[in-house]
């Protein structure tokens, strides 16, 4: 299993960052899709944009967030995504790229264990 690891989208684009996948269902603000080095927009992984706005990246509200969030992953149409993401990450490195400010309490952080777990 190669490491998955997480970025901000705004961050500089590295060689060993591996296949590079944005996890947010909205493109992030302020940058331009011509100019941000991304493998993949994976964005049927990324919360229901009911859970998204009803989260609004409030910390009281993670632990629920996280627990909605597994329930969508596990019974979503965006489970062949999340499959072809295991797929990849067993034979390389990827990084899960992110635009929320907070580094610990956001979408990617729970997929990348979702992700670990089924391995």
């Amino acid at each position: 299993m190669a490491p998955i690891a997480l970025k901000r989208a705004y961050e500089q684009a590295e060689a060993e960052d591996g296949t590079r996948v944005l996890v947010d269902r909205l493109w992030p603000r302020g940058l331009r899709k011509d100019k941000v080095d991304i493998d993949l927009w994976a964005k049927d992984v990324a919360p229901s944009n009911t859970l998204r706005r009803w989260f609004a990246h409030r910390p009281e509200r993670w632990e629920e967030f996280e627990k909605r969030y597994r329930a969508e992953l596990a019974a979503s149409e965006g489970q062949p995504q999340v499959e072809a993401l295991r797929a990849i990450s067993r034979k390389r490195r990827v990084t899960l790229l992110y635009a929320a400010r907070d580094e610990s309490m956001n979408n990617a952080v729970v997929l990348r264990d979702c992700l670990r777990k089924r391995h």
